[in-house]
């Protein structure tokens, strides 16, 4: 799903603006990327050339006030929170070993781990200069609570890996930690910099942190009964790292038996075509479902706060875009 390609716009001239918002973000994105020499050069530019929906930005420009041209902030604080996004998929590929991200090979099998982990430490530097130049330090606040709250969560994911005791509310203070926080930062920026009002921007926020936890439970749901051609990623990832998840939680509950595989590290294939097969089966993907579908419409709801400064009605739309994606 990439938002330019599927948002339902209301005329021409407004998806000139959002396309060509996006295309001013692209290139900055390249510029970082072509601005670092040799081999960490080439692993930057390969992590972008990987592509990506951009929702991230996509929420930023939204969040914007639309009466007028993006302002050079909002296109900063755009690109910031991409390669802040850039940089914990190259860091979780080299904690995860992970060899494929969007069907390509990932940095880490690319060029090894430690070029990894410094790619993902420059594109993060790359992030904060990008936004220190709008001169905002409250943008800077915004993004390094939301960075901060990233690393926070992968250690609870870290923490409680194989942990088949983990409660909902543990997976979603989890999710909101590792995901949606920065979907709320992403919409912060954009109201913030573009000046939004206090509670049209408060809404925002909400709205994005409703769409961040949606996302994660729907791509936690791909990876027991997605489409690997699709996904670009391992079917059965979770499992064999011992991340549980919302269906596996939900999984535990009907089939309890399954805790003795999923508290066990190294499964073999068998085994986690096993476990895919039982959750499947079980009815966990379609409760999984309908917390996410829940925090969708909440997050429209939540819109409500907003006056007509901002693009609201894209903004549902693409809460909607969301959900048709995992259907």
């Amino acid at each position: 799903m990439t938002a330019r390609a599927t948002l339902s716009w209301r005329s021409a001239a407004q998806k000139r603006r959002y396309v060509r918002g996006l295309d001013a973000v692209e290139a900055r994105l390249e510029s970082v990327a072509w601005g670092c020499p040799s081999r960490l050069g080439e692993s930057c530019r390969s992590t972008l050339g990987a592509g990506g929906k951009r929702l991230r930005p996509i929420l930023t420009l939204l969040c914007a006030r639309r009466d007028a041209t993006f302002p050079e902030a909002v296109l900063r604080a755009a690109a910031a929170v991409e390669l802040v996004h850039m940089a914990t998929l190259v860091h979780d590929d080299v904690l995860d070993h992970a060899a494929l991200r969007r069907g390509r090979p990932t940095v880490v099998r690319a060029y090894g781990a430690a070029t990894a982990v410094s790619t993902g430490d420059y594109l993060l530097a790359q992030a904060f200069l990008e936004l220190a130049g709008t001169g905002s330090a409250a943008a800077v606040d915004v993004l390094s609570a939301a960075a901060l709250q990233l690393s926070r969560g992968e250690v609870l994911q870290r923490a409680a890996a194989y942990k088949v005791t983990t409660s909902v509310a543990e997976y979603e203070e989890r999710c909101e930690r590792k995901t949606a926080d920065l979907f709320a930062a992403a919409c912060t920026l954009g109201a913030q910099l573009s000046g939004v009002g206090p509670e049209a921007a408060a809404g925002l926020a909400v709205y994005g942190r409703l769409l961040g936890l949606a996302f994660q439970v729907f791509d936690d749901i791909l990876d027991v009964s997605g489409d690997e051609d699709q996904t670009g990623k391992r079917l059965g990832t979770d499992v064999r790292d011992g991340t549980v998840t919302l269906p596996l939680i939900f999984a535990l509950e009907a089939r309890p038996e399954l805790a003795d595989l999923l508290a066990r590290p190294l499964l073999d294939d068998p085994e986690v075509a096993q476990v895919i097969a039982a959750v499947r089966a079980c009815g966990a993907v379609e409760r999984a479902r309908a917390v996410a579908v829940g925090y969708i419409e909440q997050a429209r709801q939540a819109l409500d706060r907003c006056d007509d400064g901002v693009e609201r009605d894209l903004l549902a739309d693409l809460a909607g875009r969301v959900v048709d994606r995992y259907s």
